[in-house]
């Protein structure tokens, strides 16, 4: 993989200063909903309760911090994250190439006087010493910058800054590459091959891959010291581990179908040693390599959970699950019950306002989103609303595993202000009537 060049990056004007100028744009405009996708016009409560989910998520993996002192979150914005992860740590810093929302950030922190938003230039975090934080992390970000080099210089500035031993966790856009031209909305989208080749060669412990081939492809990676993944080539492995549990990564079960969303594991190992990364753990099935997906933080017990998805039609019956670590066995097989996967079962998952999700089923912009789960073929999906058929029909797979897609479409003409029904079909399957209302 080609190294980047920072001064480079720098005079790549027109990138960065496109990039400030339309975040400062959207800032101006409405910043809360450019930030969280949900409503226009959203109040200062409605925007910060957004961050909740999200929050959760980085806070379980703060079990992997081993210091409080420092955090840092590239993209700040107007503070949406900042304010409530600031209770973690002594001090907090954000850091948004837009000018505007750091002048909103500061706003909205103002009580918040361990937490700090600063003005970037959009490529690096040049006002930082290294091994500065013991957390730094990324969200809804990355997916709106249109250069794959300032990404992956972002990526290798948050190692730089990082304390040894300090975590990374970040979300990017993973769907697969196309040839349209990606602007400062629809940004770059980097693969998980390329993100596990990168780690590896920055000396990142690569701890999670999440979601790929999504828009909301997650990582975490751990630094490590220069040199690291050399090191670990020579080693040689005491399989002292071993699987104290093994589970469905979903449901918690002792036995997982054979393909579909649920087609994954959960491994519960004793004594895995701390320095094992995706990049040299394998697991197999049936003597087929699994696709890792998470490395947990080690419990109080010893125990560590590993995550892995299932080969594509591994056989049915016990089979027997290995664990190798740089190629050497890491501990004796365990054993799991595949069964033949169920019948796909397409369904409604939510129907909302098509650009204000946060109305939920109040339409108020006349475009409507239907989200489903299991769907084979997008091309069966069709809707109306009270017998006429919806407008200018758009679909969007969002996660091929779960088969999850988007469908938006506007509202007949005709459709006044007031409750009406959307009836969905997909192919012959006829769903239950959809309630919505229209502002």
């Amino acid at each position: 993989m080609r190294t980047i060049d920072v001064d480079v990056l720098k005079k790549d004007t027109n990138v960065l200063d496109r990039m400030r100028a339309d975040w400062n744009q959207r800032a101006n405009e409405d910043a809360y909903y450019y930030v969280a996708f949900g409503r226009r016009q959203q109040d200062d409560e409605e925007f910060f309760a957004t961050a909740g989910d999200v929050v959760k998520g980085l806070e379980w993996d703060l079990k992997r911090v081993r210091g409080r002192d420092a955090a840092l979150e590239i993209g700040c914005g107007p503070g949406r994250l900042l304010r409530p992860l600031s209770r973690h740590f002594s001090e907090i810093h954000g850091v948004d190439v837009s000018d505007e929302m750091i002048r909103l950030a500061a706003e909205r922190l103002r009580d918040t006087p361990n937490a700090h938003a600063h003005h970037t230039s959009g490529s690096d975090l040049a006002q930082f010493p290294d091994d500065k934080f013991d957390f730094v992390y990324s969200y809804a970000v990355f997916q709106h910058i249109p250069s794959r080099d300032v990404v992956l210089n972002y990526l290798r500035e948050a190692r730089r800054v990082l304390k040894p031993e300090g975590v990374l966790r970040c979300q990017m856009n993973g769907l697969p590459a196309h040839a349209k031209q990606y602007d400062t909305w629809s940004g770059v989208r980097i693969s998980p091959g390329e993100i596990s080749l990168f780690t590896l060669e920055q000396d990142f412990q690569l701890l999670a891959l999440e979601h790929i081939w999504t828009q909301y492809m997650w990582i975490t990676c751990r630094k490590q010291p220069s040199g690291w993944a050399q090191a670990l080539a020579g080693r040689k492995v005491a399989p002292d581990s071993a699987i104290r549990n093994l589970t469905n990564a979903f449901t918690g079960e002792s036995v997982a179908p054979a393909s579909g969303p649920l087609a994954a594991l959960s491994l519960w190992i004793d004594r895995l040693p701390d320095e094992c990364s995706l990049q040299h753990l394998a697991v197999l099935a049936d003597g087929r390599p699994c696709r890792l997906t998470y490395i947990g933080a080690a419990e109080k017990d010893g125990v560590t959970q590993v995550n892995a998805v299932l080969p594509e039609k591994v056989r049915t019956g016990l089979v027997p699950v290995e664990v190798k670590w740089l190629e050497q066995p890491l501990c004796e097989a365990a054993w799991v019950r595949i069964m033949p996967p169920g019948p796909a079962v397409p369904r409604v998952s939510t129907i909302t306002d098509g650009i204000n999700l946060c109305s939920g089923t109040r339409i108020v912009t006349r475009s409507v989103k239907v989200t489903m789960l299991e769907v084979a073929d997008a091309a069966q999906f069709h809707a109306k609303v009270d017998g006429m058929d919806g407008l200018e029909l758009d679909s969007f797979c969002a996660d091929p595993v779960t088969q999850r897609w988007e469908f938006n479409f506007r509202l007949p003409e005709s459709i006044r202000a007031g409750k009406h029904e959307v009836q969905v079909q997909l192919g012959r399957r006829v769903f239950a009537p959809l309630p919505i209302e229209v502002a």
